[in-house]
């Protein structure tokens, strides 16, 4: 950095990195995923395509065909040309379809025909429905029907999920632990449905959820987020109450810097701290690994992928929004642990999981991925452009 101190030529070196992830998305990412990733003859999209490119018979996760409608729901703004809005309702036709209980909920798996294998409900899957909802109107327009859906899955998830005292039950019926993961994508569908709505239940939503994370989720001291908790949102008993996963603390830096802006400046410096601890104690061998303890002790130094996009969406907005280079830097190493996750053989896949010996897991590639892939190259888009 002392080398680059106004950042200019790290932005310069990110420029050069958009264009190139952009060219991925645009020429081989949404090509191979809008045709091999859709399912065209049983609807929806495939859980997971090999390295070959083909899809696999298995069982889909509920939030793999929302997940597929915001990435698809981007893509124009993205420079791909192809039928966005197609591959949007096609995820969402399939999902309402398939995986809505007579309750006004989703479940939470499905086999390839979309029977229901688990009709367990889950906070996690709901917060996705919402975003979707929000997001897919990028390319279809203003949608009165799913302003209606929305709202009326936001009322049951606050007759439902929500808790006494802060917050939501993570699944139904309630269980411990409960979890910010799930609050996490709630804050997220929050706020997306806040840049179109102007329903002031969206904004209610949003500063409960950002509320609970700065009071009960980030720990006061050493100013990381944890996973897990008890009924009272204390850190949960024994180990799983010790974890602090890396990828999460940029996720939420993320939003909570987003929420910042909307009138909220003390959720900045939380931010920050947030993007501070992942950074200094979560990047091992030029990547985000998957999980410390409170200590901030490696629990688990393999890496997926996801965290990579999230260390990037952070760093991105921090640079934007503080004008620091380091933040930019940090961005600019983010993007560089990220592209290798998507040297395959076949270009537009990715990998998923990094081992300690820095070698990948040969494995098919998830299509929840592309979610957190889209959102980073978006987050670069805005920040380069």
């Amino acid at each position: 950095m002392a080398s680059d101190p106004t950042g200019r030529n790290t932005r310069l070196s990110l420029t050069i990195a958009h264009a190139e992830l952009a060219s991925w998305l645009r020429d081989s990412a949404y090509p191979l995923w809008s045709t091999h990733g859709m399912d065209l003859v049983r609807g929806g999209f495939h859980e997971r395509l090999t390295m070959e490119g083909q899809p696999l018979a298995e069982a889909r996760r509920a939030r793999v065909q929302p997940r597929q409608a915001y990435a698809f729901a981007m893509a124009p703004a993205l420079g791909w040309k192809g039928d966005a809005a197609h591959a949007v309702t096609h995820a969402l036709d399939f999902f309402f379809a398939k995986y809505r209980r007579p309750d006004g909920f989703f479940f939470t798996l499905a086999d390839p025909e979309g029977a229901a294998l688990d009709e367990r409900v889950v906070l996690y899957d709901q917060a996705f429905a919402l975003l979707a909802l929000a997001e897919s109107q990028r390319v279809l327009g203003p949608r009165p029907d799913y302003v209606k859906e929305a709202a009326g899955l936001r009322t049951l998830i606050y007759r439902y999920f929500k808790r006494s005292n802060f917050g939501f039950d993570t699944g139904l019926p309630g269980r411990l632990p409960l979890l910010s993961n799930p609050h996490m994508h709630l804050f997220e569908a929050s706020l997306a449905w806040l840049a179109i709505d102007d329903d002031p239940a969206w904004r209610m939503l949003a500063d409960e959820i950002a509320s609970l994370a700065l009071r009960n989720f980030v720990d006061p001291v050493s100013g990381a987020l944890r996973e897990t908790f008890d009924a009272q949102w204390r850190p949960f008993a024994g180990t799983a109450g010790q974890i602090v996963e890396p990828g999460h603390q940029f996720e939420w830096a993320w939003l909570l810097l987003r929420w910042s802006e909307r009138g909220h400046p003390p959720a900045r410096s939380v931010a920050l701290r947030l993007i501070e601890v992942g950074e200094q104690h979560g990047v091992r061998r030029g990547v985000a690994i998957n999980s410390l303890l409170d200590d901030f002790s490696v629990k688990d130094g393999t890496a997926r992928l996801w965290p990579q996009t999230e260390r990037i969406k952070a760093a991105l907005i921090a640079a934007r929004l503080t004008g620091e280079a380091r933040y930019w830097a940090m961005a600019d190493a983010a993007v560089q642990g990220f592209r290798r996750f998507l040297d395959t053989r076949m270009t537009g896949l990715w990998h998923d999981r990094l081992t300690l010996e820095n070698d990948f897991v040969n494995e098919p590639a998830p299509a929840s991925s592309f979610y957190h892939i889209v959102a980073a190259i978006k987050e670069l888009a805005d920040s380069v452009n």
